[in-house]
């Protein structure tokens, strides 16, 4: 099995997920947002590409559970790939605060695929990248709807827990319940 790692950011989606300590397959699989055959696909051909490697944890209750484990290789790829996203980031920031809207434009078009793995490590925040699609004229796409929308409610891992707070909220100073509308210990 061949392929082109440098041209698919699906491999170092999952690299960088593994890297973030997500090294179940499950694990792997709500990180990344991917589709589970996709994902068995891609891990199969970095194990063959030596770039992680698959350890059994047993488990008490659940028998074996598969660990995967960047390997030194993995790792400096990912580095390397990291930096020059990063360089890519700088420029586009320069261009962004330049009000430079013909760059920017093809910066989005010519780096949208890499987008996703610039906002998961972190290279990228999410006000940044709309500012950006903004600035571009560029609409998101279903994909990026959704990891902003996750993003922003906080429901990528905490599903159970309710980050949406309403205008009406804000303006009121009422915050879920709790009020902060001043009164000290002196007011009793």
């Amino acid at each position: 099995m061949s392929f082109n790692l440098n041209g698919s950011p699906s491999h170092f989606i999952i690299l960088s997920s593994i890297f973030k300590n997500y090294n179940t397959l499950d694990k792997i699989i709500k990180f990344t947002k991917l589709e589970k055959e996709k994902v068995i696909i891609i891990m199969e051909e970095l194990i063959e590409q030596k770039l992680i490697v698959q350890n059994g944890k047993k488990n008490l209750f659940f028998g074996e559970k598969k660990i995967y484990k960047l390997t030194e290789t993995g790792s400096k790829i990912l580095n390397a790939k990291n930096q020059e996203l990063e360089e890519k980031m700088m420029l586009a920031l320069q261009w962004y605060s330049q009000d430079d809207q013909e760059h920017t434009q093809s910066f989005v078009k010519g780096n949208r695929e890499w987008l996703p793995l610039m906002i998961m490590s972190g290279i990228m925040d999410m006000i940044f990248f709309t500012s950006l699609m903004s600035l571009a004229g560029i609409s998101l796409n279903p994909m990026e709807s959704f990891l902003f929308s996750n993003n922003i409610t906080g429901t990528s891992d905490n599903s159970d827990t309710d980050n949406n707070i309403s205008d009406t909220d804000i303006t009121t100073g009422d915050s879920n319940g709790y009020d902060f509308g001043g009164g000290g210990f002196d007011s009793f």
